[in-house]
C-alpha cells in the first residue's frame, strides 16, 4: 500500500500547500480521499493518472476537501475516461454533484463539448454513482477494505464527517479527516501502520479562535494528537491539514491575522508542533507536505 499526500494545507489560499487530498494505491489501483483544490494536477506531478481513479471517498463537504471535484470530473472526461467514478460521501454528496455537473455550474461547458462525437461517446462518465457513508465497513474489493468512523468537526445537522481506515496486504492506514481528538479515531487507528491526523492549529491558535469566533476550533492540537497516537499504538504519525501557521507569504499572513495571533506565525512553529507531539508520542513523526509519499 502506498500513500501520496497531494495537498497538506487548510482552507485559506496558501502558495506553499494545496488543499486536502490523498491517494491510496494498492496493487496499481488508486483510491482518492477528498478532492481539495489542486488535487488533479498534484496527481499528475506524482505520475498518477487521474483517469485511473475510479473510487473517491469524501470525508465531509467543506470546500477545501471538495473544490477540485469539477476540475477532476471534466478534465478526466476530456482525457477519455470510460468509467464513471463511484463517490462515497456524507449526506449532501449527491446534491453537490447535482449542482456541479449537468444542469449545474458546468452545464454550458458540458453541453458545448458534448457536441463533438468523441466527447458525446463518453458523456456517461459525468454521472458518478454516489453512495452514502455510514460508520462501519463502507467499501471492500479484492485489494482493500475501508472502514469509516464518525468524527467531531461540523455540526451533524449540517454535515457528517468521517475518519477512514484502509487495510490491504496486512497493512493499515488511517486518515482522521478534520476533527477534535475523539475516541472513535483512537479506536479506528488502533495499531495502524500510519496515522495521518488533523493538526490544523497549535493550542494558542485554537484558544484564539474560540475567543474571537472566526471559525471552528473543532481541530486537534499537537499536544492532544501526540497523546492520542500513543494511546492508539500507531507505528508512525503524520500531523496533517496545517492551518498556515508556518506561513511566510506576506499576503497570506495579512489575511491570517484574524485567525490566530500573527506574532506566533512562522516556520519555527513546526518545531513546536514536534515538541508538543513528543511530550506523549515516541514513534516516528513526519510533518505533512505536498508530495510526501509513504510505502507500507
Amino acid at each position: 500500500m502506498r500513500i501520496d499526500l497531494l495537498g497538506s494545507g487548510a482552507a485559506l489560499p496558501d502558495p506553499t500547500r494545496n488543499h486536502t487530498s490523498i491517494i491510496v494505491t494498492v496493487a496499481g489501483h488508486h483510491y482518492m480521499i477528498d478532492a481539495g483544490h489542486g488535487a488533479t494536477l498534484q496527481m499528475m506531478r506524482q505520475n498518477i493518472d487521474p483517469v485511473a481513479v475510479n473510487n473517491i471517498f469524501l470525508t465531509h463537504l467543506h470546500y477545501d476537501h471538495i473544490a477540485d471535484l469539477g476540475f477532476f470530473m471534466i478534465s478526466t472526461w476530456m482525457c477519455s475516461r470510460q468509467v464513471a467514478p463511484t463517490v462515497y460521501g456524507p449526506g449532501g454528496t449527491a446534491e453537490a454533484f447535482g449542482h456541479l455537473l449537468e444542469g449545474g455550474v458546468y452545464d454550458a461547458d458540458i453541453r458545448a463539448r458534448a457536441q463533438y462525437p468523441l466527447r458525446k461517446k463518453n458523456r456517461h462518465v459525468l454521472k458518478p454513482e454516489v453512495r452514502l457513508i455510514e460508520p462501519g465497513v463502507i467499501f471492500e474489493d479484492e485489494r482493500v477494505r475501508v472502514t469509516a468512523a464518525t468524527v467531531d468537526h461540523i455540526p451533524p445537522e449540517i454535515c457528517d464527517c468521517f475518519a477512514l481506515r484502509f487495510e490491504a496486504d496486512g497493512k493499515s492506514f488511517v486518515y482522521s479527516s478534520d476533527t477534535r481528538p475523539v475516541a472513535a479515531v483512537e479506536e479506528l487507528a488502533r495499531g495502524a501502520d500510519l496515522l495521518v491526523h488533523d493538526c490544523t492549529f497549535p493550542r494558542t491558535a485554537l484558544e484564539f479562535r474560540d475567543k474571537v469566533g472566526v471559525g471552528t476550533s473543532a481541530h486537534t492540537s499537537p499536544f492532544d494528537l501526540g497523546a492520542l497516537a500513543q494511546r492508539a499504538g500507531v507505528k508512525a504519525l503524520v500531523p496533517y491539514h496545517f492551518g498556515h501557521f508556518d506561513a511566510t507569504n506576506p499576503v497570506l499572513r495579512k489575511h491570517l491575522a484574524g485567525h490566530m495571533p500573527i506574532e506566533h506565525v512562522g516556520p519555527d512553529l513546526l518545531e513546536e508542533v514536534i515538541e508538543d507531539i513528543r511530550k506523549s508520542y515516541d514513534g516516528p513523526v513526519h510533518l505533512a507536505r505536498d508530495g510526501l509519499r509513504f510505502d507500507l
